[in-house]
């Protein structure tokens, strides 16, 4: 596995495009299997995530064709209805081909999914969901086992709004006979890029981005076309990355209304942040301020996912600065490694202690999971000195051009080894 190595001290400036959004695109391809037919997905970012789905899909007997960002999926001959461990541990998404799997063939048999180890991520809300609109579900030996000769809408509620149950539950119901009525659903973006592309399959899907979602059954669904929305973390990455580096940076191809909590925070950090419908510009101040208290929340919240970049750029800012994550328990394992760079971070439970420095001094460091090593990866940026990122396969997963990207806004990195 290839390394990045970084010099440091180079100041960002540019213009570059966002690409499509790994936590839009991934269920969206576990929906195709709904669709008797073919269904043509465009804007898929070249991620290693999106290359497990295509192998998961491909296992269970779709046709796939792709080229460049687009991919083809034929449904119309699945023939398997269980998906073999390996491929399940690849990615914490995997889960959501329980719905749609059950959905479409009355059974699936998977082991439980994978992906970064950010603390207890349990399956029960998802089974839990499932259950309510006649699902019978096993689990023995590490795997889910699920059955159901009648799907009959029913009403959910969520105590805690789960993105992956949402969207298991939308695929489910969606093929369900009366109606399904979702509340304290996940508001994510994403969520209502699912409902956007379900509907265009025939499913009559409403209030996705409210505090309740309606699901009218109907018979069969059929392939559809449909471009994902821009992945709004990386457009916090690349902005974070501008506010470290004393930058100015043009993201274009993005939303900046799915960012608004992340531009929010930097403006409070000094930034200069411009909008319009595609597009958002941003100008580093001299110095960071910093930030009292932040907390991670569901959407329309701060992202979880935005938090080690946050994390990172709060190294430099001129005062103490406090993060409460909420949303996973093992989230700042990144502060470990940020602090051979010199940070002065302090972690207890949920809350990390950034006291900012004047400068990160550049140093070989490991990533633990995909945003972490993101942060990793901008801190490198503006150390002085080179810092070695390994670990690069984390990365990889969320990531399609990160390199070539900072590349292109002028930063002196480059993979080192065998990609």
């Amino acid at each position: 596995m290839y390394q990045i190595e970084i010099a440091g001290g180079r100041r960002l400036a540019g213009s570059v495009p966002v690409h499509g959004a790994k936590n839009s695109v991934l269920p969206i391809l576990a929906a195709t299997v709904l669709g008797n037919g073919t269904s043509v997905i465009h804007g898929c970012p070249n991620l290693d995530d999106v290359d497990s789905s295509c192998e998961i899909l491909e296992y269970i007997g779709c046709n796939i064709k792709r080229e460049g960002s687009t991919i083809c999926v034929d449904a119309s001959t699945i023939g398997k209805s269980c998906i073999p461990e390996e491929m399940m541990h690849k990615m914490r998404s995997s889960i959501t081909f329980l719905g749609s799997m059950t959905a479409r063939l009355g059974t699936a048999e998977m082991g439980t999914p994978g992906g970064c180890e950010l603390g207890p991520r349990p399956i029960d809300l998802h089974i839990q969901a499932l259950e309510k609109i006649g699902v019978a579900v096993k689990e023995r030996c590490g795997r889910v086992e699920t059955r159901c000769d009648s799907f009959v809408g029913g009403e959910v509620h969520f105590d805690f709004p789960s993105v992956g149950a949402t969207e298991n539950i939308m695929m489910a119901a969606s093929l369900a006979r009366g109606e399904t009525v979702i509340t304290n659903p996940a508001k994510e973006p994403e969520i209502c890029d699912l409902q956007a592309f379900l509907n265009k399959m025939g499913a009559k899907i409403s209030g996705a981005g409210t505090d309740c979602i309606v699901i009218e059954g109907v018979p069969v669904l059929h392939g559809a076309e449909h471009r994902v929305i821009p992945d709004r973390i990386v457009a916090a990455t690349y902005l974070c990355a501008g506010i470290m580096t004393g930058g100015t940076v043009e993201l274009t191809e993005t939303n900046p209304e799915h960012i608004h909590a992340v531009t929010a925070v930097l403006r409070d950090m000094g930034a200069s942040i411009y909008t319009n419908k595609h597009a958002v510009l941003l100008y580093a101040p001299q110095r960071i301020k910093p930030i009292k208290l932040l907390r991670t929340m569901p959407y329309p919240g701060f992202p979880t996912d935005a938090q080690a970049m946050m994390t990172a750029a709060l190294t430099l800012a001129d005062g103490t600065s406090m993060i409460e994550e909420n949303i996973f328990e093992n989230r700042f394992r990144h502060a470990a490694e940020l602090s051979k760079m010199g940070a002065d971070i302090t972690t207890r439970g949920n809350v990390a202690v950034i006291r900012g420095v004047k400068r990160l001094v550049g140093a070989p460091v490991t990533a633990m999971e995909l945003r972490g090593g993101a942060a990793l990866v901008l801190a490198g940026l503006c150390a002085e000195g080179i810092s070695t990122v390994s670990g690069t396969s984390h990365i990889d997963r969320g990531y399609g051009s990160l390199v070539e990207d900072m590349q292109s806004l002028g930063a002196e990195i480059r993979k080192i080894g065998k990609a």
